[in-house]
């Protein structure tokens, strides 16, 4: 009976440990009080120990049969629980999954291309049960098992490095990194007061594109750009057309709701999107956000969570799009995914499946200061580089801005809080990984075994 409690235990200490940016976060741009900070931290915290509970509760449930049974449940419960917290209604969050542990290994993380990043986590919760079971048991055929184990992984994750193949690309983006410092809000002459700071990035992607041609990307909006503002949409055409490239910028767009009439059109609605300019200026391409951060990008259950009305007062809503669409460019087909997105292996598969050759992910990482968050980000998105085999531009406001090949290395990278560009090296590829084809197909065999392996732990004798 206590065996749930040490779970939700582990979660109340685990989720803040790892996650302690949200307390920044929330704080600085949320403009809240530290105890009602440290509450929307605890809820995370809780969120997470439910979801531990159910793990420790099977596997206690099981070892009451046999220890095997336990052991051999546990990564198949655990992956099964890493499914469902990537696909929770709105609290949706599948940062740091137990696979990132082996995700710098260049040679074990290319199973995630078969299995997506599930298969990853398996390894590492399964190598974890089988330590554990020839501890309890005391077998020596279970010791000779785990040695054997390790030394099969020590030689692919040693000498794997030299099997794995590399690419040249063909093409050259221009990242530029913005440096804008993260702001609480935004006067309504922001755009006068950094007029200086857009002509010098202005003339950074000209002067890029023209020594060297090639696409310029600029990250998730870091300021208030829209393409409805003459202002700032002069200053994006003019770029396009000096630099005579394709440029894709993230932006707030607006657009009527089309939950409205045919004659009474609905309210305007924020959209967080990138928008794809062609070289005459021209928008040619929209991508809007799909999954938005809770908290960040919109407050869910806002009338229930009375306890932090000073947040659900300041947090405007986004509204979240529906289509993974994707853009062409010269040479190719991309999609672009937007800041979070990095961290749901099924959103970016999506894009690949309709037909994406080289994948964007632009993201405004500024919120998260100097914590370990932005390089958790990153991680991340470079096993979707993986899963996907698609080479990943990856663009941001103050820092991690790099060019990963579709075997996760990183062949290019701008220094962190620096305003400049990036020659980033990139090439369209059309073949499809079985994870790409098949999609969560690992993780939903997991849910089948654990399942079954429940059933013959809970059954009677």
């Amino acid at each position: 009976a206590i065996a749930p409690l040490y779970g939700l235990l582990h979660g109340l200490v685990f989720y803040p440990v790892c996650l302690p940016w949200m307390d920044v976060v929330v704080r600085q741009y949320g403009n809240v009080d530290a105890w009602t900070s440290a509450g929307l931290l605890a809820l995370v915290g809780i969120a997470g120990g439910a979801i531990c509970a159910v793990f420790s509760w099977g596997v206690a449930a099981a070892s009451r049969k046999s220890a095997l049974l336990a052991c051999m449940l546990a990564p198949f419960l655990w992956v099964t629980l890493e499914f469902t917290r990537a696909h929770l209604p709105i609290f949706a969050f599948p940062w740091n999954l137990a696979g990132y542990v082996a995700s710098g290994n260049l040679p074990l993380v290319q199973l995630t291309a078969v299995t997506g990043i599930y298969g990853l986590s398996f390894v590492v919760v399964a190598y974890g049960s089988m330590v554990a079971y020839a501890i309890l048991s005391g077998r020596q055929r279970a010791w000779k098992f785990v040695l054997s184990f390790t030394a099969l992984l020590f030689f692919v994750a040693v000498g794997g490095r030299y099997l794995v193949p590399s690419e040249t690309p063909r093409f050259v983006a221009h990242l530029v990194q913005t440096n804008f410092a993260q702001s609480y809000d935004y006067p309504p002459d922001w755009m006068q007061v950094h007029a200086n700071d857009l002509d010098e990035l202005g003339q950074i992607s000209v002067d890029a594109a023209r020594r060297n041609p090639g696409l310029i990307v600029w990250p998730e909006s870091p300021a208030p750009f829209s393409l409805q503002d003459a202002v700032f949409a002069a200053r994006a055409q003019q770029i396009a057309r000096d630099s005579a490239s394709d440029f894709l910028v993230g932006a707030e767009d607006w657009k009527r709701d089309a939950a409205g009439a045919r004659d009474a059109p609905g309210k305007w609605v924020a959209t967080n999107s990138a928008v794809l300019l062609n070289p005459s200026g021209q928008r040619i391409f929209t991508y809007d956000k799909i999954h938005l951060v809770p908290f960040g990008e919109y407050v869910p259950l806002r009338r229930w969570l009375t306890f932090a009305g000073k947040l659900t007062a300041d947090i405007g809503d986004f509204t979240p799009g529906s289509v993974y669409g994707v853009g062409k460019l010269p040479g190719g087909r991309f999609g672009s995914f937007i800041c979070f997105e990095a961290t749901f292996p099924d959103a970016v598969r999506r894009f690949t499946a309709g037909g994406a050759e080289v994948l964007i992910n632009i993201s405004n990482d500024g919120w998260f200061g100097r914590s370990a968050a932005p390089a958790q980000h990153l991680m991340m998105a470079r096993v979707r580089a993986i899963e996907n085999r698609r080479w990943l531009l990856r663009d941001t406001n103050n820092g991690f801005t790099v060019s990963v090949d579709p075997y996760g290395r990183i062949v290019a990278e701008l220094p962190t809080d620096i305003r400049g560009q990036l020659e980033a090296p990139y090439d369209f590829r059309s073949d499809l990984t079985p994870y790409v084809r098949f999609g969560d197909w690992f993780a939903w065999l997991c849910v089948l075994a654990s399942l079954v392996l429940l059933g013959m732990a809970l059954a009677k004798s």
